[in-house]
C-alpha cells in the first residue's frame, strides 16, 4: 500500500493550493484520513481529518480556511487551502489508517510529504 501526495507548491499570501493524496494497493477499505504538517523546528501537528463517512475535524488555526475531503471511490483524500499565510508553511503529510484483509486490523500509513510554501 502507497500513499501519494501532489499540489505542494510556492503561493503568495493569500492565495490557495489544492493538495491530493491517493491510496493504491490491496486495499480492503480506509477509515480516516487526515493532514498533518511540520514546520522546520516544530513537530508534526494535525490539520484535518475526515472519517470514512464524511465527518470532519479541523485544527483551530484552520478552521474557515482549509477544507478537507475525500472521494472513496478513488481511495484520494483532498485538502483546499485558502487564505494562507507565511505560518502555514510546511511539509504536509497525508495519513490513513488502511485494512487491507477483512480479517485484520488497520494500519496506519503515511505519504512522503509535499512542500507548501507560502512567501512573497
Amino acid at each position: 500500500v502507497q500513499l501519494q501526495a501532489s499540489g505542494g507548491g510556492l503561493v503568495q499570501p493569500g492565495g490557495s493550493l489544492r493538495l491530493s493524496c491517493a491510496a493504491s494497493g490491496s486495499i480492503f477499505s480506509i477509515d480516516d484520513m487526515a493532514w498533518y504538517r511540520q514546520a522546520p523546528g516544530k513537530q508534526r501537528e494535525l490539520v484535518a481529518i475526515i472519517t470514512s463517512g464524511g465527518s470532519t475535524n479541523y485544527a483551530g488555526s484552520m478552521k474557515g480556511r482549509f477544507t478537507i475531503s475525500r472521494d472513496n471511490a478513488k481511495n484520494t483524500v483532498y485538502l483546499q487551502m485558502n487564505s494562507l499565510m507565511p505560518e502555514d508553511t510546511a511539509v504536509y503529510y497525508c495519513y490513513a489508517a488502511i485494512t487491507i484483509n477483512r480479517y485484520l486490523s488497520s494500519y496506519d500509513y503515511w505519504g512522503q510529504g509535499t512542500q507548501v510554501t507560502v512567501s512573497s
